[in-house]
């Protein structure tokens, strides 16, 4: 049995980690580099990295603090935000980024997935999805949550592993930051649809919470963000707690 991940999230705006409610209301964190350090220490598996404003600000992502994070840690890195062309892929791995995450960049060139997976790998490409339902349907939005595209997610992420995502990260617009619980009613019709490992992000609030996630089938890894930032979960006791449950976990 493959052991499932816990993965903190660092959505940067301006040099600085913030955190919302779905996807609104901004407040400022703490410094990237400094918790990234942290959580390289703390037992995370992995690590993402969004630049949340790139796309939506049409620039490319910032690298300086990107370089200064990923220098931190010796974790698998995921790197998005402004990611549009197979060049930016290149940028953003140089930094220190193992994976590379696209959302807008691939909404608006489709063949992004395509070229950059056959440039590094499968395994290099991750599908990023903001979802919302909208008329009883997931859709698919743009831009940090702010443009609904009309795509169904579930069609868009389909495609995506089909020209060669190896990984998706779904984050749900519908609960993120409201610490209700992960969305289990799109993770399983996402799982439904595709056989890449998923990352389930948006909802987390307690160490259950991540419990209740694994025992759906096709969940590989949980995301957060804000209950990791807060200290009000540690990683180390999550794994332990989630270990006696009977999910598998590196300790």
């Amino acid at each position: 049995m493959l052991a499932k991940r816990i993965i903190p999230c660092l959505d940067v705006k301006d040099g600085r980690v913030v955190k919302g409610t779905n996807f609104t209301g901004l407040r400022d964190i703490s410094d990237p580099v400094e918790l990234a350090r942290y959580y390289n220490d703390s037992g995370a598996d992995e690590l993402v990295f969004y630049d949340i404003t790139a796309s939506a600000e049409g620039r490319k992502l910032f690298t300086d603090i990107l370089k200064r994070t990923a220098a931190e840690v010796f974790i698998p890195l995921t790197v998005g935000g402004g990611i549009r062309t197979v060049d930016d892929f290149d940028r953003v791995l140089k930094c220190g980024a193992d994976k590379v995450s696209v959302n807008s960049g691939a909404i608006a060139n489709p063949s992004l997935i395509g070229e950059a997976a056959k440039k590094y790998g499968d395994q290099c490409v991750v599908l990023s999805m903001d979802v919302k339902r909208v008329g009883g349907r997931f859709r698919v939005f743009a831009k940090g949550g702010r443009e609904d595209t009309g795509l169904d997610a579930l069609d868009w992420a389909e495609r995506g592993v089909g020209d060669g995502a190896g990984e998706i990260v779904l984050n749900s617009i519908d609960t993120d930051g409201v610490k209700r619980g992960f969305d289990l009613e799109m993770l399983d019709a996402l799982a439904a649809r595709v056989s890449v490992p998923i990352i389930a992000s948006g909802g987390a609030g307690n160490m259950e919470h991540f419990a209740e996630l694994f025992a759906h089938p096709g969940m590989d890894a949980g995301l957060a963000a804000s209950i990791f930032h807060s200290r009000q979960v540690d990683i180390h006791e999550l794994k332990r707690f989630l270990r006696a449950r009977g999910v598998e976990m590196r300790i």
